[in-house]
């Protein structure tokens, strides 16, 4: 199976949004191939389709653009220094099936961070990926016909102080980390991206 990558560099929320879902519909026409998008966005907040509105708190960021989307889970953040993810994948040619899908994308990021002598987690009823108590990626998908969108966001150089503004993900009880939280220096984002995409290429077209 193929896999196009596109690297979109930092772009606005609406414009790869708008790019996903045209991509998706070619996609379930039979048309184009599968393809991985890797952005940082500019800053928004997005909710899921069945997010709690409650958790995106009165004293936020004004100045941080708001969407309510299609995909999965609660409210989360995108900016700058994070690594997002958007794998338009047929799973037709893969497994139909869910919760291999998101377990497969969690697994790239673990993979991802190993590479870096990161002893990432999984937890147990909660979709993402964890460096102990805290989150580091955050995931949300959509799919349609089995063809895939949305995806994941890694908090590589991410500016935390934005996530004071929501409940993360609805989850009160832990935190959020990011790599250069963690290393105490930013992360070079062109070695990540080389980094993801030898992983994400381990895991659906290796197996």
């Amino acid at each position: 199976m193929n896999l196009q990558v596109q690297d979109l560099g930092l772009c606005s929320y609406k414009e790869v949004w708008d790019l996903q879902k045209n991509i998706q519909a070619d996609r379930i026409a039979g048309k184009d191939q599968d393809t991985l998008l890797l952005v940082e966005h500019k800053p928004v907040y997005t909710f899921g389709k069945n997010a709690n509105k409650n958790h995106l708190l009165q004293h936020y960021p004004k100045n941080v653009q708001i969407y309510h989307i299609e995909r999965g889970g609660e409210i989360t953040f995108h900016g700058p220094g994070q690594l997002v993810g958007y794998p338009i994948l047929d799973l037709n040619n893969y497994k139909k099936n869910i919760s291999w899908y998101m377990r497969s994308l969690e697994q790239v990021i673990i993979d991802t961070l190993n590479l870096y002598g990161l002893e990432a987690i999984r937890k147990d009823g909660l979709t993402g990926v964890w460096i102990g108590d805290e989150k580091i990626a955050a995931l949300g998908v959509r799919i349609s016909r089995w063809v895939t969108m949305h995806g994941f966001a890694l908090n590589v150089n991410t500016n935390l102080d934005y996530y004071d503004g929501i409940i993360p993900c609805g989850i009160l009880e832990y935190g959020v980390t990011s790599m250069e939280k963690l290393f105490n220096y930013k992360i070079n984002m062109d070695d990540m991206k080389k980094n993801l995409i030898s992983c994400f290429r381990n895991i659906f077209l290796m197996n």
